[in-house]
């Protein structure tokens, strides 16, 4: 499997704008609007209460799920423009995931999981093999390629998880509560090797109710009520704005001075954080 070449290190590995997102009846509104940009090489933690939306954010960049408005780049690309299949593709060969509960496939063992990955980024059988290989070691799980998964601790298999997610050399990996099942000794091995990742150069967006974890962050984002409401770094720079043009009326909150372009007029069921909309992802 050939080596991608890198994205232009002057655009963000990732930039979302007013992107919106309702389920079910009565509609639950998820998203209101959220705004976010991540640059190549940051380490971000995106905190907020349960129901705030950040998971649900965080499967629409990572194009699991479609928005019903905004835009999502990944890299410099568009994803609402492609079809179904060139968003597979662009997943394949941008993204890595990292979920709570692992999701290993238990009849295979660690380094076959992590190969198995590689295989359907397109390497060949050899390829595929030694890169697991080298990922298994380079996370200190070399021992322990030909285990199970039950076989390994939560630590361990969450290690595996992140293997398989590096798998195909990501320009952004995405981690959804990834110490989340851990207990404090296998949360700290996991944010330990975050710290090594991102010491390399990684992109990671990273989705957390833990305060400490978030610590470990460069940066750290808050949302609330389907908004992002707090970001250490607002200064998005030109190279964001030319990637997703502004797709509305500019807003400006006159007490904190923060600038927000609309994806559309707000709903009026908008204009209260809870109303109709009961809970959210």
């Amino acid at each position: 499997m050939a080596d991608q070449p890198p994205p232009d290190p002057g655009v963000p590995h990732l930039v979302v704008r007013g992107l919106r997102k309702t389920y079910g009846a009565p509609p639950v509104r998820a998203l209101r609007g959220a705004d976010l940009t991540v640059r190549a090489g940051e380490f971000v933690a995106l905190m907020g209460p349960s129901g705030s939306g950040k998971s649900t954010l965080l499967h629409l960049v990572a194009g699991l799920d479609r928005a019903d408005e905004g835009t999502v780049a990944v890299a410099g690309v568009r994803t609402e423009e492609l079809s179904s299949t060139k968003l597979a593709r662009l997943r394949r060969r941008h993204v890595g995931l990292v979920f709570q509960f692992f999701h290993l496939i238990e009849h295979l063992s660690a380094l076959e999981n992590v190969a198995l990955a590689a295989l359907i980024a397109g390497a060949r059988p050899a390829e595929a093999t030694a890169r697991a290989r080298d990922l298994l070691d380079m996370l200190g799980l070399l021992d322990r390629a030909a285990e199970p998964p039950d076989a390994l601790s939560g630590g361990q298999r969450q290690r595996v998880a992140i293997a398989r997610a590096l798998a195909n050399r990501p320009t952004l990996l995405l981690a959804d509560e990834p110490t989340g099942a851990l207990d404090s000794a296998g949360a700290a091995e996991v944010l330990d090797l975050f710290h090594r990742l991102h010491d390399t150069g990684q992109t990671i967006l990273m989705v957390t109710h833990n305060r400490d974890v978030a610590a470990g962050a460069q940066r750290i984002v808050r949302m609330r009520d389907g908004c992002v409401v707090e970001d250490a770094d607002d200064d998005l720079g030109p190279a964001a704005e030319s990637i997703v043009a502004p797709a509305g009326p500019l807003w400006v909150d006159v007490l904190t001075g923060r600038r927000t372009r609309l994806a559309r007029r707000a709903d009026p069921g908008d204009t209260a954080s809870t109303e109709g909309g009961g809970g959210t992802r």
